[in-house]
């Protein structure tokens, strides 16, 4: 009894690591993201409860025998428990709105610019770079209509060169750039799960400025949860600063 807080703290710290890998495991090399999230789906609730419940009987333990020294560490552990909980929670308190069923978002859907170096045979790809059309691009329109070309006073070749800086400043893995032609790809990463999205850039020359075009496209589900709309306009405004 008297060691109860000391055993649910040891609990919750070790249950906190098991959270962190989940998240982290993919980036450390060790399985794919989509194992991650699995693990993440699965067992993310079950471990915050079982967290929870040790936490919380550790802590009435010992309040009922009045050692306030040892019932911190059942607090701790009850907190960290419930931090587990938290995603379960938010959710059920305000349910996500459902993101829309495409994985493909581009500046330009009439003209989408299009991968010539990176192709289907992509690490882990489940996806294919070929742009699937009008039906896409409807989709497109009704769920992110703010996305769109970015136009720039600046020349041509100062917009690939400022492109390609915000790329690499972003973290993104460059995997062939064309100078002559204003054009990269590169690769970027989620923070969370570690998920590959694959980027095209293409800056057109426009009179006295130019004008900025991607494509992020993920290699895995059908739904990208908005992610990589929320890449095309984090690119646009690091452009800007």
């Amino acid at each position: 009894m008297k060691q109860a807080g000391k055993i649910a703290l040891m609990v919750a710290i070790i249950g906190a690591m098991c959270v962190a890998l989940m998240l982290s495991g993919a980036r450390l090399g060790l399985w794919e993201p989509t194992t991650g999230l699995g693990l993440y789906r699965n067992f993310l609730n079950p471990l915050g409860a079982v967290i929870t419940g040790v936490g919380l009987l550790a802590t009435i333990i010992h309040v009922l025998r009045k050692e306030k020294g040892r019932a911190i560490s059942g607090g701790v552990a009850t907190f960290i428990g419930v931090l587990c909980l938290v995603p379960m929670i938010t959710s059920t308190i305000n349910p996500p709105v459902r993101s829309a069923p495409i994985n493909d978002i581009t500046t330009d859907t009439a003209n989408p610019p299009a991968f010539l170096v990176l192709d289907d045979t992509r690490e882990g790809a489940r996806t294919s770079l070929e742009y699937a059309g009008a039906k896409v691009a409807e989709i497109q329109a009704a769920a992110y209509p703010d996305i769109a070309p970015l136009e720039t006073d600046l020349a041509a070749d100062a917009a690939y060169a400022r492109a390609l800086e915000v790329a690499q400043d972003m973290g993104w893995e460059i995997i062939a750039s064309d100078a002559e032609n204003y054009r990269f790809e590169a690769t970027a990463r989620t923070s969370v799960f570690y998920f590959a999205d694959d980027v095209v850039v293409v800056v057109t020359e426009l009179g006295s400025g130019s004008r900025v075009d991607m494509r992020s496209v993920s290699r895995v589900g059908r739904s990208d949860r908005g992610v990589n709309a929320a890449r095309i306009r984090d690119f646009q405004q690091q452009f800007e600063k």
